[in-house]
C-alpha cells in the first residue's frame, strides 16, 4: 500500500476490439479498505476495466500498479496470486452441489499419500461453517445450492472469494435480479467485508444501492473517465449527468488519478 492508502492504481488503460474502442486512457484508483463504486451506462467500459484487473482481459496499453509497484495481470491465476478475487454477474455455482462443495469448488482440501488423494470433507465443512459464521450468512453449509434463494446464492458466491483471504474483491452487479431483502443482505455483507479491511470494486446499475455502501463512485463514459465523486454527497442527478453526457455539471468531480 502506498502512503496515500492506494492499493491499486490503473493508469492510461486502453483496449480495443477491432474498430470498437472499449477503453480509452482510463484510470482507476482503489484505496485500502474502501468500497469504490464503478458506474456508467451500457457500453461505458465498466466490465472491460474490471476484467483487466481480474486478468480476464489484457489491455492494449496502460499500467497497473499494486502497492506502488507495476504488475502484469495476464491471467485470472495471476490475479488470484495477487490476492484479487472476482464475482461476476453469472454466479457459476454448481446447483446440484452443497454450499460447502461450492465454497471449495476447484480448491478442495485433499489429503493422501502415494499419489492417492481423499477429500477432507470434515475439514472443508468446518471451514465453511466458520466462514459463513464470520460473515453472518445464515445458510446451512450442507444445503444444496438449488434450494437457496437468489440472494442466498449470491452470498455463497461472494463467500467463495473470501476463502483465500483476499485483499481486493471485484463485484459485478451482485444485487442484479435480487429481491429488496436479498439485495439488503448482500449490501450488509459488503459492509462487513469493508470492516475487515478488504478493498471492494463494485459495479452496479442501481445508483441507490451503490450510494448506500460505496465511499466513492467513479463514472465511465464511452470508455473514458467522467470523474470520481464522494458517494455520500453526490446526488443522483449529478451521477446520471456524468453517466449520460460525461459532463461534470456545475461541480468539479474529484480526479480519478
Amino acid at each position: 500500500m502506498t502512503r496515500d492508502g492506494t492499493i491499486v492504481s490503473m493508469k492510461g488503460i486502453h483496449k480495443t476490439y477491432g474498430e470498437v474502442v472499449a477503453l480509452e486512457d482510463a484510470n482507476l484508483e482503489l484505496r485500502r479498505g474502501e468500497v469504490l463504486g464503478l458506474a456508467g451506462d451500457n457500453g461505458a467500459g465498466k466490465s472491460t476495466l474490471i476484467k483487466c484487473l481480474a486478468g480476464a482481459v489484457e489491455p492494449d496499453r496502460g499500467t497497473i500498479l499494486m502497492n506502488g509497484e507495476p504488475v502484469d495481470i495476464s491471467t485470472p491465476r495471476v490475479a488470484k496470486d495477487l490476492s484479487i478475487e472476482t464475482t461476476f454477474q453469472q454466479l457459476a455455482l454448481a446447483e446440484n452441489l452443497t454450499v460447502t462443495q461450492n465454497v471449495f469448488l476447484g480448491r478442495e482440501d485433499v489429503a493422501g499419500v502415494g499419489g492417492f488423494g481423499v477429500l477432507n470433507k470434515t475439514s472443508m465443512r468446518e471451514r465453511a461453517e466458520e466462514l459463513l459464521a464470520e460473515l453472518e450468512i445464515g445458510v446451512d453449509p450442507e444445503a444444496e445450492v438449488s434450494g437457496l434463494s437468489g440472494g442466498e446464492q449470491q452470498l455463497v458466491a461472494i463467500s467463495r472469494t473470501l476463502l483465500s483471504d483476499p485483499k481486493i474483491v471485484i463485484m459485478d452487479e451482485p444485487t442484479s435480479a435480487l429481491s429488496v431483502e436479498g439485495a439488503d443482505r448482500v449490501l450488509n455483507l459488503i459492509r462487513r467485508m469493508r470492516c475487515r479491511g478488504i478493498s471492494i470494486l463494485l459495479i452496479s446499475h442501481n445508483i441507490e444501492y451503490m450510494k448506500k455502501v460505496a465511499d466513492r463512485i467513479q463514472v465511465l463514459h464511452h470508455g473514458r473517465d467522467a470523474g470520481v465523486v464522494d458517494a455520500e454527497t453526490a446526488t443522483r442527478d449529478k451521477l446520471v449527468s456524468l453517466m449520460i453526457s460525461g459532463s461534470r455539471s456545475n461541480e468539479e468531480a474529484e480526479s480519478p488519478a
